[in-house]
């Protein structure tokens, strides 16, 4: 991702992670959607790192021939569960600028992710969120689903004074530095992942930006909606404790200098990355 503009300035990169679980059978499809969209109309370098959360079906295996046959694509496996886990693995070790991750569903519209990630490749933001309950998003899910996310935002709102509107979409961007930084107080390793880390953002004063997204409900979501609710309950629980306590403070947290970069065509071309066996690729993690 070290790609250089005409001028030979280091272009700032991306790197963004797809979690999944036992998504054999989708993965090849969103993978390949994701790909092409980025290869056709992102202009900064980026690598999708698909992060496999012990799956028990082919989904490694899938993923192995993705990083085969496109050449921006890396995987890695955990043998431990936890969307935070593996969000955690992957953005602490990244190269990359700023580090994002979507779900696998590719449920948000992906003309959404330049958006997402500008405000942080400029330095005008520290995080970026999408939001589903944002006055102009569009939004196609059940009453169920609504209910609960609007539920559950009005609580971050009323017992941990949220300023942001969506907690819970999973379209998301930080800067890596600032990432690395917060990383270490974030205890959550599943759902709540997301929730902590832009409260302790907020608590730390560092700006969210807050794009609209077009938003479609999965009906294969492999979310357990009871159980994450409980979680996020218990975790907003320790969340306030550990603000009337004050150990949401970070120190040394990494603040935002504009430089804007005017986004330039990549320099590399595909055929000049294309790996030439599985383990340039591939991380296994245990």
């Amino acid at each position: 991702m070290n790609e250089t503009n005409a001028g030979g300035v280091r272009q700032r990169s991306v790197e963004i992670v797809v979690s999944v679980y036992n998504e054999a059978h989708v993965l090849a499809d969103s993978i390949g959607r994701l790909h092409a969209h980025l290869e056709e109309s992102f202009p900064f370098p980026f690598r999708i790192t698909i992060a496999d959360n012990a799956s028990t079906d082919a989904t490694w295996y899938a993923a192995t021939d993705l990083t085969l046959r496109l050449p921006h694509v890396h995987a890695m496996r955990l043998e431990e569960k936890g969307r935070g886990r593996a969000l955690k693995h992957v953005w602490n070790r990244s190269s990359a600028d700023v580090v994002a991750y979507m779900d696998v569903d590719l449920s948000t519209g992906l003309e959404a992710f330049l958006p997402l990630v500008a405000p942080l490749l400029s330095g005008h933001s520290d995080l970026a969120v999408g939001s589903r309950l944002h006055r102009q998003a569009a939004v196609v899910r059940g009453a169920k689903r609504e209910f609960v996310s609007r539920s559950y935002n009005l609580l971050l709102k009323a017992g941990l004074g949220a300023r942001f509107s969506d907690a819970q979409c999973g379209f998301k961007a930080v800067r890596a530095d600032v990432f690395r930084a917060l990383a270490p107080h974030i205890e959550d390793t599943a759902w709540f992942f997301d929730t902590e880390l832009l409260v302790l953002a907020q608590r730390n004063g560092l700006r969210v930006h807050e794009v609209p997204v077009d938003w479609t409900d999965d009906p294969d979501s492999r979310v357990d909606i009871v159980r994450t609710a409980v979680d996020d309950l218990l975790g907003m629980g320790r969340m306030l404790r550990s603000t009337l306590n004050g150990r949401t403070r970070v120190p040394a947290v990494p603040r935002r200098t504009s430089t804007p970069q005017v986004p330039a065509a990549r320099t590399t071309t595909p055929a000049a990355v294309l790996p030439t066996g599985a383990n340039t690729h591939l991380e296994y993690a245990s």
